[in-house]
């Protein structure tokens, strides 16, 4: 039976660069693909720190900009986070403005209320992980160990995480990135009646299919003959690249490795004060481990990189910050790239794994979290990666039995992750998981709306315009 096409917004935070963001935009591009009309909504847009469908025309974004702040000399983030978003949920509630049929949210659930009880339309929820579980804690062996934290501290976030439990459970249909998250998710919100069903990220496998022009001067100042080892994360602390440079430099201690070279590739937004110190904290790494390096950007970036003493020439560690699209299929796709290091301990999924997979790379990564859903770590005969705990030494065994595959053997291991990537994370595989859903969510019909819901979103929304438009008053 042909379904009609449906009239589709998304919610997104912060279109910038990074794992989340590429699942929005993949998903997007398959529905649109499949004859939806798509619009994106988010709090932040910067043509020069995005991938190029959200600035080229592929995709339609709307970008409402924000009266308040990302935080206060980096405090108060996720309080933020939620003005940031009620006020992009404001833009939508105007009269005579677009109208949809259901909603596609993700990351942040505080709209969530206020658009299926307000607008009266259904809403689709794609949790990546818990915001207050990222937030208290970090998961060891699987059990989150929470951090200490001041009382005042604890005060502050008991609202913030009642808020987010409370409006999550408002979505009318829950989709997690992985069944890792799945379990967290049951395990923490326990209050949430609704089980999340599992739809993995997609690949658009197409654009990495797509002829790289070598000649690029983009392209030209990334690319070597040199072996290379490759890593794609965002520069996060808790993206651990640390470990790879260790991983790095105690394999170059092992085995002359001379001509081997490391290179670091991520989003970057001198904004955050994490990239920043991140980005720092792994140069003092490099320097303790004696290893050279050098850091690039696109041609089309304007973000300012802070002064380090970099070696121009032949550098051990290459950081590429903001890479484009054809800067990281030119890395995934070059013979001379021999592994991707993946170091995130119990990542949520994990984009990266499954794009080198598609593009025939050897993949080592922690042994927790989703990538131990996308990477077969077995007998050589069906093996598509490594797993390892998160030690440099256990890595660099790691990466020597990897550079010690024969031709033949790296071969077979390419065309079983290609295989095992196109069949379970293609694009149009999740695009189908996320289209079911929004079909289910649109057949319940009309929202009923709650009494109870209508006196809290009164309340919060009243506050909100209190904020944004304050009233003068004479003595």
């Amino acid at each position: 039976m042909t379904r009609k096409a449906l009239r589709i917004a998304f919610i997104h935070p912060d279109l910038g660069i990074g794992g989340a963001e590429r699942l929005v935009v993949d998903a997007a591009l398959g529905l649109q693909a499949s004859g939806h009309s798509v619009n994106i909504y988010t709090s932040h847009h910067d043509p020069s720190h995005c991938f190029e469908e959200t600035r080229d025309g592929t995709l339609s974004v709307s970008y409402v900009k924000p009266p308040f702040p990302r935080s206060i000399k980096g405090k108060f983030h996720i309080l933020f986070a939620h003005a940031r978003q009620l006020h992009l949920t404001a833009t939508l509630l105007w009269p005579f403005g677009p109208s949809y049929d259901v909603f596609f949210v993700d990351q942040l659930s505080t709209c969530i209320p206020f658009i299926r009880n307000l607008l009266g339309t259904r809403v689709v929820f794609y949790c990546h992980f818990p915001d207050k579980l990222l937030a208290h804690g970090e998961f060891v062996e699987g059990n989150l160990v929470r951090r200490r934290t001041s009382l005042l501290k604890r005060i502050y976030r008991f609202p913030m995480d009642w808020l987010e439990e409370i409006t999550t459970g408002q979505a009318d249909i829950i989709l997690a990135n992985s069944n890792f998250t799945a379990r967290v998710f049951r395990s923490y919100m326990s209050s949430i009646a609704t089980l999340p069903r599992v739809v993995y990220p997609g690949i658009n496998f197409t654009a990495y299919e797509s002829a790289v022009d070598l000649g690029d001067p983009d392209i030209t100042s990334i690319t070597s003959d040199q072996p290379t080892l490759l890593s794609l994360n965002r520069f996060e602390k808790k993206k651990n690249a640390a470990l790879a440079i260790e991983s790095f430099g105690a394999l170059k201690s092992r085995r002359d490795s001379s001509k081997l070279r490391l290179v670091l590739a991520g989003g970057y937004d001198p904004r955050l004060e994490d990239n920043m110190m991140t980005l720092a904290g792994l140069i003092d790494v490099a320097k303790a481990s004696s290893l050279t390096f050098n850091i690039v950007t696109p041609s089309s970036s304007k973000i300012t990189v802070p002064p380090f003493n970099c070696t121009r020439t032949n550098p051990d560690i290459l950081f590429l910050l903001n890479f484009t699209t054809a800067q990281r299929t030119a890395l995934l796709t070059a013979k001379s790239t021999l592994c991707l290091l993946y170091t995130p301990a119990n990542e949520h999924f994990g984009i990266g794994p499954v794009e080198a997979m598609f593009c025939g790379i050897p993949v080592l990564a922690c042994n927790s979290g989703g990538p131990t859903e996308s990477i077969v770590d077995s007998p050589l005969d069906e093996r598509t990666g490594w797993l390892r705990q998160p030690d440099k030494e256990v890595w660099a065994a790691a990466l020597e039995e990897i550079m010690a595959l024969s031709l033949d053997e790296r071969e077979a291991l390419a065309e079983r992750a290609r295989s095992r990537a196109r069949q379970t994370f293609g694009m149009q595989a999740m695009a189908r998981g996320i289209e079911d859903a929004l079909f289910e969510a649109v057949a319940l019909g009309p929202v009923g709306i709650s009494t109870l819901w209508w006196l809290v979103i009164g309340f919060v929304f009243a506050f909100v315009v209190a904020q944004l438009f304050p009233i003068e008053r004479s003595l």
